[in-house]
């Protein structure tokens, strides 16, 4: 058990210790979507939810989640986010949804652009709910991670290739 970063030799949970590590720019980009109806798509686009301004809203929440990320998944560490951006795109489908977040820190930011993009899509689920009580995120996962002593990695690039678009 002791090839896995969160587990001491007895096989108890542990959070990682980063201390060593050298502080360096990191960067995480994390997509996903809401699948919804073409009603819950016109109302999207036409910005007339009864709730408000989904996007928005969503956005806001997406952002404020990357920033609390260390209080949601447990082994998580307390980072210095330098910035995150959430983009929503309303497609013929739904919503796509993609966090890119940065820090200058020890330790990488791929749980924090995960947590964006979850908590922007369960937010979107909840505008959403009156018209499309069956709407589901899906697809939620990192794309892209830069920095840090393990560099670039993207979605789909050959093995090899770290640099290469994906």
């Amino acid at each position: 058990m002791t090839d896995l970063t969160h587990v001491d030799p007895t096989g108890a949970a542990r959070m990682v210790d980063v201390s060593a590590k050298d502080v360096s720019e990191r960067s995480a980009l994390a997509t996903g979507r809401l699948v919804t109806t073409p009603e819950v798509v016109a109302a999207l686009r036409a910005n007339s939810l009864k709730k408000g301004d989904a996007l928005a809203v969503a956005r806001i929440a997406g952002i404020m989640a990357a920033k609390r990320t260390p209080d949601l998944v447990p082994l998580c560490h307390p980072i210095a986010v330098s910035g995150v951006a959430v983009d929503l795109a309303v497609t013929d489908g739904g919503v796509d949804i993609a966090a890119r977040v940065r820090t200058a820190d020890r330790t990488g930011v791929e749980m924090e652009a995960l947590t964006a993009v979850s908590v922007a899509g369960l937010t979107l689920v909840d505008m959403v709910k009156a018209l499309d009580p069956a709407a589901v995120i899906a697809d939620v996962r990192v794309e892209e991670k830069l920095g840090g002593k393990t560099g670039t990695w993207r979605r789909g690039a050959p093995a090899g290739t770290e640099g290469a678009d994906a």
